[in-house]
């Protein structure tokens, strides 16, 4: 009678267990499906030389968020941005790196230049490449953004709160006289008050002005307020995408070109939560006293200490 009992135990505890194994895997394939769905919304662009490279070394993905002023998809445009995303289990952080355009590197297959010209030559990869060599850290992956997809990420999380000076507010109003001719948009769509100045709330087309000012502060000011507003995006995204994910969906991600695949992105998005609970960080590359200006070539560009610049990257990426 008890062995009866074990055995009718047992085989409902077995029963249980194959239940529970096959309702986990029915999620995953939907979850799967519905990444997959997603995924074919942005645009997939290979980086050929890349495909074969693992995209997580040492315990970091790197992924390059580049920003062209192109206003539509592809390679078209400069690279007006460089922002070096890294999500490390190391350190249990995502960190957001600023690389400055104007500083001179090596470019393979080319003569020195500014690293935004790697961009122009040879697209992602290249750049890519470029980074590489120059700055001895792996990056393999790669989110092209144009400005309408930096634009509408900021509308779908119904706008940022930054702390502009009336000066900024001034530059913003100046940019996006450009923005609007450029889109067809009345002169004068979202003026900002030029007597404003504190705690504002920019839209997409608003923050994307603030981001681009490269007049106050040079170009490091610049890359600092790119990082202020996806820092911003970033903290309001998660309650965004539960409240309205069709502006994610078909503000955003047509407008986005990326090498990632279904499969990277999918792993991405099962680790959602955990990065949630990861520390924020953000810096730029030349690190402050590393860099001189100089002219080469009639370029004006930022000569750099290399090595210090590694440096900085391996204690701040690799906790090495």
């Amino acid at each position: 009678m008890r062995r009866h009992e074990k055995r009718r135990q047992k085989s409902g505890l077995k029963r249980a267990v194959i239940f529970l194994i096959v309702f986990v895997l029915v999620l995953l394939g939907g979850w799967y499906y519905i990444v997959g769905r997603l995924y074919e919304k942005m645009n997939y662009l290979e980086a050929a030389e890349y495909a074969e490279e693992p995209w997580q070394q040492d315990g970091v993905v790197n992924i390059l968020l580049i920003g062209n002023d192109s206003r539509e998809n592809g390679e078209d445009g400069r690279s007006d941005a460089m922002i070096l995303l890294s999500v490390s289990d190391k350190t249990k952080s995502i960190y957001m790196t600023s690389i400055l355009r104007d500083i001179y590197v090596d470019i393979p297959g080319h003569e020195g230049n500014r690293l935004n010209a790697a961009y122009a030559f040879g697209g992602p990869g290249l750049l890519m490449e470029t980074i590489e060599q120059n700055f001895d850290i792996d990056v393999n992956r790669y989110v092209l953004v144009n400005f309408e997809a930096f634009a509408a990420l900021v509308d779908a999380v119904n706008g940022v709160d930054l702390e502009l000076s009336g000066q900024e507010i001034e530059y913003v109003n100046a940019y996006l006289a450009e923005y609007n001719m450029l889109t067809n948009r009345a002169e004068g769509t979202d003026y900002m008050d030029t007597g404003a100045s504190g705690m504002v709330h920019l839209n997409g087309p608003q923050a994307l002005a603030y981001s681009r000012n490269r007049y106050i502060g040079t170009d490091f000011g610049r890359t600092e307020r790119q990082r202020k507003v996806l820092g911003a995006v970033i903290e309001k995204l998660p309650m965004a995408v539960l409240a309205g994910p069709e502006k994610i969906v078909d503000g955003i991600l047509p407008n986005l070109t990326t090498n990632l695949t279904k499969g990277e992105c999918f792993a991405l998005s099962l680790q959602a939560g955990k990065f949630l609970l990861y520390e924020n960080g953000q810096g730029s590359i030349p690190v402050e006293g590393t860099y001189n200006p100089a002219d080469i070539r009639g370029m004006a560009v930022l000569e750099i200490d290399f090595e210090k610049n590694k440096e900085w990257f391996k204690d701040h990426i690799y906790n090495q």
